[in-house]
């Protein structure tokens, strides 16, 4: 349930007054000397994230004065939904004019709980939306939700077979066309670098595949990384290493996820979705440290390290992405440690390789907030995945740059002349907070969504963005 209801009309719903500790008193004087001596004896000061109910003189809740930092904060209701009474509530206008928009999505982040193996802990606190306000959240919300569910699901009902569903499933829903290659079929297909990661789990490897939109608009190629659960290969993760790794489709996740929106929203694009589904793990035909296999683009690659499976997915994917040359290539990938080392959990680092792009998605991110953080394409680093028997290494010797080395491995599948973004993702909280549970988070998807409309669907005033 995402806690928003759509009506025209709010009656009996309960106001919700937004305040800070420089209007609390005048907005409290309003309902009178009862409900200003109810505030002072809660020791409700109008701090961000707390509450106060009031109630009328029957006892009832009159509405709860909620304090605020700023006005357009997606998160600024996000401590009401799991924590007032169940029932109906409404922004009331007599406080801080909040943004509708916001506040609705927030409060729709704040309302989700996953539920597929236990009761939800409680029904969410309902938030009263007109129809404008819906129409532009709901599907947003969806998407973030779909993120989340797919993260959140452990690996034995999220393997490479199941994410191929969830990717089957949205193309019917869209009227799109649906292929992938499985097991053997890679190897005739020459995808051999997503069958050497997969081969040796009993849950085939696959590409999976999915087209939609008119022939003669943009081609936008959007990638994710599947990889549905890493041991690490026969470089073997610790526990506590391999604990969440269920998350290692996030990329994926993502990529499908903003294929939805794309779709639902019908921009001008011929759109084509690729997940590399795989399971890194061991057995007696794993693919071992030291062997060369030779990738789709014909660069050959000697394996430094069997725990840098994402990379080898992703390129013979993105290989074959940018053989069709389309207007813009975007992966998504949980692909290094080193880009959580460098930026934390919460922004995912963003490489490019045309500098306008990646200055409008960042410019997106801010107005989302929905931040991303770009990182350099350090061509001097590439030395660090120098192969003394291949073309290169997938991860080289060097514990240095992490994240941009792996992100100049990518770069060497994708040609000079073709537009490229890389985004290199958490999609994880590890703690809870008001709007973002513990477990699986989108992170720049609606950042790329709002960039994506107006690139591909431009405004007047949206000129040069």
């Amino acid at each position: 349930m995402h806690g928003l209801i759509e009506s025209s009309r709010s009656s009996g719903a309960i106001g919700l007054i937004a305040v800070d500790r420089g209007n609390l008193a005048r907005v409290a004087r309003k309902l009178g000397q009862d409900a200003e001596r109810w505030i002072a004896a809660s020791g409700f000061r109008g701090d961000p994230g707390s509450f106060c109910l009031v109630p009328d003189a029957q006892g009832h809740a009159q509405c709860v004065f909620v304090g605020i930092s700023r006005r357009d904060d997606i998160f600024a209701l996000a401590a009401l939904p799991q924590r007032l009474p169940a029932g109906k509530y409404r922004i009331d206008a007599s406080g801080i004019a909040l943004d509708a928009q916001c506040a609705a999505l927030g409060w729709g982040l704040a309302a989700y709980q996953f539920a597929r193996y236990r009761r939800a802990v409680r029904e969410p606190a309902r938030l009263v939306v007109d129809r404008a306000t819906a129409r532009a959240v709901l599907p947003r919300l969806e998407a973030i939700y779909r993120v989340r569910n797919l993260v959140n699901t452990p690996t034995q009902d999220m393997g490479p077979a199941e994410l191929a569903a969830e990717v089957r499933q949205l193309a019917k829903a869209h009227g799109a066309k649906y292929r992938d290659w499985v097991g053997p079929q890679l190897l005739k297909a020459n995808f051999p670098t997503i069958h050497a990661v997969g081969r040796a789990s009993h849950r085939e490897p696959r590409l999976i595949e999915l087209r939609w939109g008119k022939a003669r608009d943009p081609h936008l190629v959007l990638v994710g990384k599947g990889v549905c659960f890493d041991t690490g290969g026969l470089d073997l993760k610790t526990s506590d290493g391999m604990r969440w790794m269920k998350k290692d489709m996030g990329g994926a996740a993502h990529a499908i996820a903003l294929a939805g929106l794309i779709m639902q929203a019908k921009l001008p694009v011929r759109l084509s979705l690729l997940v590399p589904a795989v399971e890194n793990a061991i057995g007696g035909n794993a693919y071992r440290p030291g062997e060369v296999i030779r990738t789709r683009a014909g660069i050959t690659v000697e394996v430094d390290n069997t725990d840098a499976e994402g990379r080898l997915v992703l390129c013979d994917a993105l290989a074959y992405a940018s053989e069709q040359k389309p207007d813009l290539i975007i992966d998504f990938a949980t692909l290094t440690g080193a880009a959580r080392v460098a930026l934390g959990p919460e922004l995912p680092a963003l490489f490019a390789n045309r500098d306008d792009l990646a200055a409008a998605v960042l410019r997106s991110g801010q107005s989302e907030q929905d931040a991303l953080w770009r990182m350099p394409l350090w061509q001097p680093y590439a030395a660090m995945l120098d192969s003394r028997i291949a073309d290169i290494g997938n991860a080289g010797s060097s514990r240095q740059a992490g994240a941009i080395t792996a992100a100049l491995y990518l770069q060497r599948f994708v040609p000079e002349t073709q537009a490229w973004m890389h985004v290199d993702q958490y999609a994880w909280n590890d703690a809870d907070r008001p709007g973002r549970p513990h477990g699986g988070e989108a992170q720049g998807l609606r950042a790329f969504f709002a960039w994506l409309n107006r690139r591909y669907a431009p405004r007047p005033d949206d000129a040069g963005a």
